[in-house]
């Protein structure tokens, strides 16, 4: 059903339709303006015609009668026109209205007297007639000349037939050009089309924008930014797994050995002990699931949108002071907490996440007797949340690595994932905060600081 909805709208005959009708209407209505024109300008050129033929057959015809003064009618033959009543008809009366000059074939026609002077129209055997009345200066003679319209309809009607061949001509030839372009355009719409369906989830080059028309490049190059996006997230993905696999294979083989040490435990105290070992196996591949499965719903390419509300950082760490202070005397640590109004846009879960990574952080690398602060408060007009403490510290050409996956640095004999920073810094960015790392307490160890917009 949607396949035939969207088959339903052709772009190509959409615009091989407008284009040819609109190119139909412009030929159309300019043939019709060309010919009312040219046949106005053809009627005044007749009746210009007309005049000008009928004052010279007054000088003619006053100057006969003034040499030889005629009193009957004269017929003037027309020789050489096959059809003479067809052509102009002229008849020349005197005051009294008597024919003294007329052409044979007006003889048998008898033209109006009582026609107005200049020019008029009037009907002779059922046909249209252009006439033209003219009285000598003395008014003593009459011409009425007439000329019947066939000939004018005759050029009008072949002025017509050029107009509408030559016009058909230009909107064939119109036509193949619009067809030629638009298939041209379509063509290469068609092989970029071509080329995008080619794409496989393991091949995701960008899509060539060479003989692209440029209206086309926006298209093509946001389509280009989806392979890219696509690409970094399969590559994530990819390593995310092998790094994922290769972290879990370590708690796995403890959790498999000690397993089978227990199965040969010799005595009961030695089966506690090798079920101590087996529970922090189980406790340390638990974690990492745990962290893989935080850090993979942080992921940007995972598109989940973060909830702000106004909050404050200061009843985050009221909530959770208590059993902070308790994982404190578990390690032999001394934790401060000095909290102040820090008001921000937050989501309270997935910072609740991030400064339980910060504090275990603080607490597994600081050596007993040790000191962790928390703390929270307003400077230079943002709102910060930070957690120091006494330990080794990190050098600083170290500082940016990390916030990296499972980058755990050397010489350290914690248990960890290597998970905890980046999950830190995924909380961040999706609250538009920046982390900064400097010097701990005691002018030594690590101190990290979240300052929110």
């Amino acid at each position: 059903m949607s396949g035939r909805a969207l088959s339903a709208w052709s772009l190509r005959r959409t615009l091989l339709t407008v284009l040819l009708g609109l190119t139909l209407s412009l030929w159309v209505g300019s043939a019709a303006i060309v010919y009312v024109e040219a046949r106005r300008e053809s009627q005044e050129l007749f009746d210009q015609s007309l005049v000008e033929t009928g004052h010279l057959l007054m000088s003619l015809v006053e100057k006969e009668v003034r040499e030889h003064g005629l009193t009957g009618p004269v017929d003037l033959p027309m020789r050489g026109q096959p059809n003479p009543h067809h052509y102009l008809l002229f008849k020349v009366r005197d005051a009294q209205q008597r024919v003294l000059y007329r052409n044979d074939a007006a003889s048998d026609i008898a033209l109006s007297r009582s026609a107005p002077d200049g020019l008029s129209w009037t009907g002779i055997g059922g046909q249209r007639w252009r006439l033209y009345a003219l009285w000598n200066q003395a008014r003593t003679l009459q011409l009425l000349v007439a000329e019947p319209t066939s000939h004018r309809d005759d050029i009008s009607r072949g002025f017509f037939c050029r107009i509408a061949v030559f016009g058909l001509l230009l909107v064939g030839l119109a036509t193949i050009a619009i067809w030629w372009s638009i298939h041209r355009v379509f063509r290469v719409l068609q092989t970029s089309a071509q080329e995008v369906s080619a794409r496989t989830p393991n091949e995701l080059a960008d899509v060539n924008l060479v003989g692209a028309p440029a209206e086309l490049h926006p298209l093509l190059l946001e389509i280009n930014r989806l392979f890219g996006r696509v690409r970094q997230s399969r590559d994530n993905e990819q390593r995310f797994t092998a790094d994922a696999a290769h972290e879990l294979r370590t708690p796995l083989a403890a959790i498999k050995t000690n397993l089978q040490v227990l199965q040969r435990a010799r005595s009961g105290a030695e089966r506690d002990e090798f079920i101590a070992a087996l529970g922090a196996s189980v406790e340390r591949a638990t974690r990492l699931v745990n962290q893989l499965l935080a850090l993979a719903q942080l992921d940007p390419q995972a598109g989940a949108a973060v909830d702000l509300r106004a909050g404050d950082l200061a009843d985050l760490l009221t909530e959770q002071a208590a059993q902070w202070r308790q994982w404190g005397r578990q390690h032999q640590l001394s934790l401060a907490v000095s909290m102040a109004p820090a008001p921000c846009a937050l989501d309270a879960d997935s910072l609740q996440i991030l400064l339980r990574n910060l504090l275990e952080n603080a607490l597994r690398y600081t050596p007993a007797p040790g000191v962790v602060a928390i703390s929270c408060g307003v400077e230079a007009g943002r709102s910060f949340v930070r957690v120091a403490d006494s330990g080794p510290g990190i050098a600083e050409e170290l500082h940016e690595r990390v916030f990296e996956r499972f980058v755990r640095l050397g010489g350290t004999q914690q248990p960890g994932s290597g998970l905890g920073l980046s999950i830190v810094r995924r909380i961040a960015e999706r609250h538009g905060a920046d982390i900064v790392l400097g010097t701990g307490l005691q002018g030594r160890g690590l101190a990290v600081t979240v300052i929110f917009p």
